[in-house]
């Protein structure tokens, strides 16, 4: 158990320990692109140098830079390191010594974004194949989602990967089985979708969330153009936007969440 103690500070069964954290602004690179892997294996070495022995825990953001700062030192010296986002070669690695990582239910995530999309061009409940089983049988139980109403947004729950079930995480792009059954073409024709991804050099977004969507999108008949931006400019992405007519949905996801009139100013021509 944990109780923090205060800033800076953390107290586990009694026992004091110093948190030290490096913030998102100092994990960008040097073209200013974040959760950056490389950066992450550089950092840990200077902290080691720094802090030496008195690093007793390494936990990280992600798993990409995770797995960067456990084989750049962590492994090595034996200090137990946490990820998060249940990445294929994170979870392989707890079997040689990584702490851990968190599933966000990557599966149950890439479904929900693309059977959002395939209920608002079908008109029909946007429950469906969700709480509500769709004619196919497609369904989602409660202990993998949550719906918010007040935020009209879908959340797909964390799963802690250990030691214990790793063994059950070991392909991140595998389809969630319950919502796995093909949609019948002729009531529900084959759409054309945009949909762009932030930052294509992410390590959970290009090796996990990307190829989820691939093998959910012929399951929902769904043609979809993937757009990989450079994780630093929004006209890295909208420049490539320059025919909407020819889609029937749109997927954005943003570098900042400031810039959606950049978007919605094409999505209006």
């Amino acid at each position: 158990s944990a109780t923090a103690v205060k800033d800076g500070e953390i107290e586990v069964n009694g026992k004091k320990y110093v948190v030290r954290e490096l913030a998102s602004q100092e994990m960008k690179n040097s073209a200013g692109a974040t959760w950056d892997a490389a950066t992450a294996g550089n950092a840990i070495g200077t902290w080691s140098s720094s802090f030496g022995e008195e690093i007793d825990i390494v936990a990280s953001n992600n798993d990409g830079m995770g797995m960067s700062m456990f084989n750049a030192w962590s492994k090595d010296n034996g200090v137990p390191t946490f990820g998060y986002d249940a990445n294929s070669d994170a979870v392989a690695a707890i079997a040689e010594g990584y702490g851990g990582t968190i599933s966000q239910h990557a599966d149950v995530q890439a479904y929900l974004t693309l059977r959002v999309i395939r209920n608002a061009l079908d008109g029909v409940d946007i429950d469906t194949g969700i709480g509500t089983a769709d004619e196919a049988g497609n369904v989602l139980t409660p202990d993998v989602y949550t719906y918010k109403a007040d935020e009209r947004s879908y959340y797909a729950l964390n799963v802690a990967v250990t030691a214990a079930n790793y063994q059950d995480f070991t392909d991140s792009t595998k389809v969630y089985e319950p919502v796995s059954k093909q949609l019948d073409q002729g009531s529900h024709a084959t759409k054309k979708v945009w949909l762009n991804i932030y930052n294509a050099s992410d390590n959970f977004l290009s090796s996990t969330y990307q190829p989820l969507l691939q093998n959910y999108d012929d399951l929902l008949n769904l043609e979809v153009d993937y757009i990989g931006g450079d994780g630093q400019t929004e006209s890295n992405i909208t420049n490539r936007l320059g025919n909407p007519g020819q889609y029937d949905a749109f997927a954005i996801n943003m570098v900042k969440t400031d810039n959606a009139a950049s978007y919605t100013a094409l999505l209006n021509q």
